[in-house]
């Protein structure tokens, strides 16, 4: 399966000219990696709990989890837009790696001025799923408390966790022997998400929060990337749905030619765009090594989430439908993509949630303060 051009263009990002020769550049490489190593052997080894290492190793050598880092810590210091195609890529060739969460992490640690680890990184985000709490001593700080539904914390040797009280980042290595006890779990698409406990873990690195302006970064840029990967999971359900419309005879005719099917393509394809092109919106203004300031970031990560769960709501029973249903078996490929759209678009806060998050911020703007906000893209 070949990853269709869905680049941002200069007008979605405000780049142009070097930064597009970047992101052309990540996007060849993407291809090539993601369609050779995230083959159905990897997804297999995932399923069995085993760790897809030829598959990360490639990864590692393409320098995507260093990516948007600092060039003094092994990255290119590329900005959401540039590094688009990795996003989108994890969700098209449904890539079973915690990639987007070391992005995350090596981004975040790196803007700190540290040097981020070379193993998978994990991210806990506080919240509902996550009541954490500092102690030790300035020289030997600890964390205790529950994180549940954490991404691919078995296979993690770091998970990076936000505290928004002290507005800090908490790296810790998830392998220490007393202190971290993980018990496993999994989403619907069958990713881990995984229960840890923490009772006074040793925490091997605190750092002032990066980002000014932005109370609690994980869930932002988590939520940038759930949506990233739903747009590009979508697309890979919209082209398996357009080929076995064409490849599926019924009646002496392929039953793409049938109008109530076309209805049905054109609806998956509206959904696909809206999503795309909320999520590249998102990627434009989402801070980066290049580009701290969070400017618009949280008003377009709300609208990319919001908009990028509706659609895979919407457009995953399309796909099964154009299928006459069979994609929900295990032997068939649709599913990698489909059960990933119903499981991401719950993850770093659903549409309902972004939704309430958007209404409190207008609500909260005021008649005179409403529009100026929507047309700002940013609720002060």
């Amino acid at each position: 399966m070949t990853m269709p051009d869905r680049s941002p263009r200069p007008g979605a990002s405000g780049s142009a000219g070097a930064d597009d020769a970047i992101r052309a550049q990540i996007e060849r490489s993407v291809e090539r990696v993601f369609a050779d190593h995230a083959d159905t052997a990897a997804q297999a080894a995932v399923e069995r709990g085993e760790w897809p290492q030829q598959l990360w190793q490639a990864v590692l050598d393409a320098g995507f989890a260093a990516a948007a880092a600092r060039s003094s810590h092994g990255g290119i210091e590329a900005h959401w837009a540039e590094a688009w195609p990795i996003l989108f890529g994890i969700g098209y060739w449904q890539v079973p790696l915690p990639l987007a969460e070391t992005m995350i992490g090596a981004m975040l640690l790196s803007i700190a001025g540290e040097a981020p680890p070379q193993d998978a990184i994990t991210l806990i985000e506080h919240g509902d799923d996550a009541q954490l709490l500092p102690g030790g001593s300035a020289q030997r700080p600890t964390v205790c408390g529950h994180a549940h539904r954490v991404p691919w914390a078995r296979h993690c040797r770091w998970a990076l966790a936000s505290m928004p009280a002290s507005r800090e980042l908490l790296l810790v290595d998830l392998r220490q022997r007393e202190g971290v006890r993980l018990k496993p779990g999994a989403n619907l698409a069958g990713e881990p998400r995984d229960e840890i406990a923490f009772a006074d873990a040793h925490v091997a690195l605190r750092v002032e929060q990066p980002l000014a302006g932005l109370d609690e970064p994980l869930r932002l840029l988590g939520a940038f990337a759930r949506s990233a990967a739903i747009a590009g999971a979508l697309e890979s359900a919209l082209a398996q749905s357009v080929r076995y419309a064409g490849e599926r005879i019924q009646f002496g005719r392929p039953i793409g030619a049938f109008q109530a099917i076309q209805h049905s393509l054109a609806i998956l394809a509206s959904e696909a765009v809206a999503a795309r092109t909320a999520a590249l919106v998102a990627a434009g203004s989402v801070p980066s090594v290049a580009a701290e300031g969070p400017r618009r970031a949280a008003f377009d990560v709300a609208v990319a989430k919001l908009r990028c769960s509706e659609a895979a709501t919407r457009g995953a029973p399309i796909a099964h439908q154009v299928h006459g249903a069979i994609g929900f078996t295990r032997e068939h490929p649709l599913h990698r993509a489909t059960c990933r759209l119903w499981a991401w678009r719950a993850e770093h806060g659903s549409d309902a949630q972004w939704a309430d998050w958007l209404g409190r911020a207008a609500i909260g703007a005021g008649s005179r303060g409403f529009w100026p906000g929507l047309t700002r893209r940013r609720f002060d």
